[in-house]
């Protein structure tokens, strides 16, 4: 008979916060960049790619001294073959950095370009559509030691 533990498991409990905090800490990220480094009025971002992300940034973490206490994270955006640096995320300023990442968010163009002149020239607010960015739900995520 297979025993089921009805204890709480911890450290799976701590990696959802974590992941959760990352994931809102890359929202914000996103969020600020629209009308800063990104001078779009609307960022598409896919459903669970921030989730995916930080997911993959937790396992990255876990043969690091501080795990993902210890990270530092460069977020970017890839539009037109050009990298635009939008933030820096620091996960824990009261820890000295052990490691960084470099994340990569990519710009969808497939059939978007499309359907955004479709709303372009079929719409009364032209300009709304303008300056919507899409991303696309592939991501480069590099991790380099600082020590």
């Amino acid at each position: 008979m297979a025993h089921i533990s009805t204890e709480p498991n911890f450290g799976d409990a701590l990696s959802l916060v974590r992941t959760c905090h990352l994931v809102r800490m890359l929202e914000n990220c996103l969020y600020r960049a629209k009308s800063t480094r990104l001078q779009c009025s609307k960022v598409l971002v896919p459903r669970e790619l921030t989730t995916r992300v930080a997911q993959e940034a937790l396992q990255l973490s876990l043969n690091e001294p501080c795990g993902l206490r210890g990270c530092i994270i460069y977020v970017n955006v890839e539009c037109n073959n050009k990298q635009v640096a939008l933030d820096t995320i620091v996960y824990d300023c009261t820890v000295d950095p052990t490691f960084e990442l470099k994340l990569v968010l990519k710009q969808d163009t497939q059939g978007w370009d499309y359907v955004r002149d479709l709303l372009i020239n079929r719409t009364c607010f032209p300009s709304l559509f303008r300056s919507i960015l899409k991303l696309s739900p592939k991501f480069q995520l590099t991790k380099r030691r600082l020590y």
